[in-house]
């Protein structure tokens, strides 16, 4: 299930940790004594450590990933938090796909149904109040980019036999030092057909000489 367990009883502070997140340089580990020493002390602020992990900014070791690092730069981290809350929460935006847009009690609602009574109402009412401070914080305005699966390039002999196939003879001709058409040799394999009479291989290879004679004359 793509929802998150995590809540904080301290909604409105969000954005607070957030903009105390952005000033400070990311931690090694994000611990409690420097969530403490960001100026959050209360023992409800430690909760934030559990939203961050399902978030994808923290390992399970409370240790810095990359989202994190993304969520630094300011030009960008309210995006970042975004795309974070879409993966967090991915069964409820499979069921609205503008689920940042409800309200609190609609999440509720959509979370109730979601969880299958496995949360009791109170959990999942601070779930649904956590993840709209989120949203309220975040910024949803660029769409979700899809990843883009690499086409695979063909090998390297394939290539070059293209770009012969398609090169102009006069191409050929002009580059100084390369291969001209004039000094190709090239080899022809004749079968011959069974006979005991001589005077059909003579006649073929009267043709031959006709023929690539004219050719080469």
């Amino acid at each position: 299930m793509a929802l998150p367990n995590s809540y904080t009883l301290k909604p409105n502070a969000i954005p607070g940790y957030f903009d105390a997140i952005l000033d400070a340089q990311a931690p090694e580990r994000f611990s409690i004594k420097f969530l403490e020493n960001l100026g959050f002390t209360n023992t409800n602020d430690r909760l934030l450590i559990g939203i961050l992990k399902d978030l994808g900014f923290l390992n399970a070791d409370a240790v810095p990933q990359q989202r994190y690092y993304e969520f630094l730069d300011r030009s960008r981290s309210r995006h970042v938090l975004a795309e974070a809350i879409r993966e967090a929460y991915a069964d409820l935006f499979s069921v609205n796909t503008k689920a940042n847009e409800l309200s609190a009690d609609d999440v509720k609602n959509k979370l109730r149904t979601l969880y299958t009574g496995k949360k009791t109402d109170l959990v999942v009412g601070n779930i649904a109040k956590t993840f709209n401070a989120l949203c309220e914080y975040a910024d949803f305005s660029k769409p979700l980019q899809s990843k883009a699966i690499p086409t695979p390039e063909p090998e390297k002999s394939q290539k070059s036999e293209a770009k012969v196939e398609k090169a102009p003879a006069e191409s050929i001709r002009s580059v100084e030092g390369a291969i001209r058409l004039e000094s190709l040799q090239y080899h022809i394999n004749i079968v011959l057909p069974e006979s005991r009479d001589q005077s059909v291989y003579d006649a073929i290879f009267k043709s031959l000489r006709e023929h690539l004679g004219s050719r080469h004359g």
